[in-house]
């Protein structure tokens, strides 16, 4: 049990870190909640599809800036799509960087925007690793027959 134990205080502590860094905020706790016995994947698969939303979005957006013409309402609307579905699991910093990157898309300002992607596109690769290891985590937690810590 005392496996179990440790890998609970592992998550507790992943999990806080995450919410003191700045990659999630209190929407992805409200998923958390809304996952139990009946839904135990729930988290994993909204997550999931957030993952196969984002890499469309990236691809459309590094399609979208190196057009001849840069139809900036096309992009500042992947950006839009892009902000509401990171804001809907929580992760914070992809969110408050698509604020960012609409500034210059309304200032249709190129340079501006292709900086922006390449930030956004690095805050979705740190938050989607970081919740893959929050997720083996709990899988582990799970396999060693123990169950995952609800977080306040």
């Amino acid at each position: 049990m005392a496996a179990v134990t440790q890998l609970q205080r592992q998550f507790i502590e992943y999990t806080t870190s995450l919410y003191k860094e700045g990659y999630l905020d209190d929407q992805f706790t409200q998923l958390q909640k809304l996952q139990d016995e009946s839904n135990p994947d729930f988290v994993v698969e909204v997550v999931s599809l957030f993952f196969e939303d984002s890499e469309k979005l990236l691809n459309n957006l590094a399609t979208a800036l190196q057009q001849k013409t840069v139809d900036y309402k096309d992009i500042d609307s992947h950006v839009h799509q892009f902000k509401g579905s990171s804001s809907s699991i929580g992760a914070l910093r992809v969110t408050n960087m698509c604020v960012h990157f609409r500034k210059f898309c309304e200032e249709k300002n190129l340079q501006g925007c292709l900086q922006c992607l390449q930030q956004v596109k690095h805050e979705y690769i740190l938050v989607r690793s970081k919740l893959e290891a929050l997720f083996r985590l709990e899988q582990q937690i799970l396999q060693a027959g123990g169950s995952i810590p609800i977080m306040e």
